[in-house]
């Protein structure tokens, strides 16, 4: 049986984004997360996630939702038993995640291949257009109309016009929209 993890660091860390991003819920010009690090003194796994208020989420309340599972880190806590320790969110994201980097170290296979889901193929994904005025999206759009798939960030009064002006942009590409739960 491989060894448990001994040890857990918890650290805040912020980067600055290229561009303010704008949705619905406001603008962000940093992407604010927490990064769980076990270690057991061999191997060591990291996992991080992005706290969200919508969700009664901070920065503070999942690092001292980590930092309160240290103990039970350093009595044997895993994988499994995690799934019972902490309740789905941010907290319990990060350390999953930390547990599955760790857990395949040891191994010497990808997650994937431990998850029992075999290679691992390419898949299309989504660049984020934030919400703006439809000339400034349709400016973003037009510098990556060579992408396959755009996602619009919308929010209300003048989403019609933002989505024609993407859309004229960039004709080639697949359009996702993303009203943000607006209320």
């Amino acid at each position: 049986m491989a060894p448990h993890p001994q040890r857990l660091t918890v650290t805040r860390r912020g980067w600055a984004l290229a561009r303010p991003f704008t949705s619905a819920h406001g603008v962000k010009t940093t992407a604010d997360c927490v990064i769980a690090e076990i270690s057991d003194g061999d191997s060591r796994g990291r996992g991080e996630c992005v706290p969200l208020r919508r969700y009664g989420e901070s920065i503070d309340s999942v690092v001292a939702a980590l930092d309160a599972m240290k103990g039970a880190i350093f009595s044997g806590l895993n994988r499994d038993t995690l799934q019972r320790a902490l309740p789905p969110g941010a907290a319990r994201n990060a350390l999953d995640c930390a547990f599955w980097d760790i857990d395949a170290k040891r191994a010497y296979r990808s997650v994937a291949e431990l998850a029992g889901l075999g290679a691992v193929t390419p898949v299309v994904t989504a660049f984020t257009l934030a919400l703006d005025t439809p000339e400034k999206m349709a400016e973003l759009a037009a510098a990556n109309r060579a992408r396959p798939l755009l996602k619009l960030k919308l929010g209300g009064d003048g989403d019609v016009e933002r989505v024609r002006a993407v859309r004229h942009a960039a004709p080639a590409s697949r359009l996702i929209v993303d009203a943000n739960e607006l209320e």
